[in-house]
């Protein structure tokens, strides 16, 4: 499963601590041109910072690893969470088949209620997926004393500890 909440790092890091998850890459998808760092924080390639997040689903069922996604970041808010602005943080899921659009197009509807605006998190088809480099891999785990980690990524791991408890594995997956 592909999916886009914004900077890669938050996402990456929360899907490490689930139950369930068999294996996490921070990559770039739904664009053209250069998969690459620099090139894909100018905006100018199309992609997104986009988390593939492999699983079990019987240890872990799909609903809650996309109720996660969506509580991880403000899935109303167009082409920014936060300070990161541009359509390479958007919010997005990337499907790879008809049924795996039919499950994230309910759950958007299965999560809309929550909100007050329209969720504008886009669906869009799984093209190629380009790997991160290797510092975005686990980034948060390796770097937890980097600014941007200590106040974005820790708040939400925090509220992923008490929200979804049930699904956590007892060590973050590395």
């Amino acid at each position: 499963m592909v999916l886009a909440a914004g900077c890669f790092w938050c996402l990456d890091s929360l899907a490490r601590r689930l139950a369930g998850v068999t294996a996490v890459r921070s990559v770039y998808t739904g664009g053209t041109g250069p998969a690459e760092y620099i090139a894909v924080c100018n905006g100018t390639t199309g992609h997104a910072e986009a988390v593939e997040i492999t699983y079990e689903p019987d240890t872990l069922p799909t609903e809650v690893l996309l109720d996660v996604f969506f509580s991880c970041h403000d899935p109303t808010s167009l082409n920014r969470q936060g300070y990161d602005v541009g359509t390479q943080y958007r919010s997005a899921m990337f499907y790879a088949d008809r049924t795996e659009r039919e499950e994230f197009a309910e759950a958007v509807a299965r999560v809309q209620a929550a909100y007050d605006r329209p969720i504008v998190t886009t669906l869009e088809p799984l093209g190629r997926v380009f790997e991160a480099e290797p510092e975005h891999q686990g980034f948060h785990l390796r770097r937890p004393d980097v600014g941007y980690c200590r106040v974005i990524i820790d708040p939400k791991v925090s509220a992923l500890r008490q929200r979804y408890a049930p699904w956590l594995r007892d060590g973050a997956l590395v």
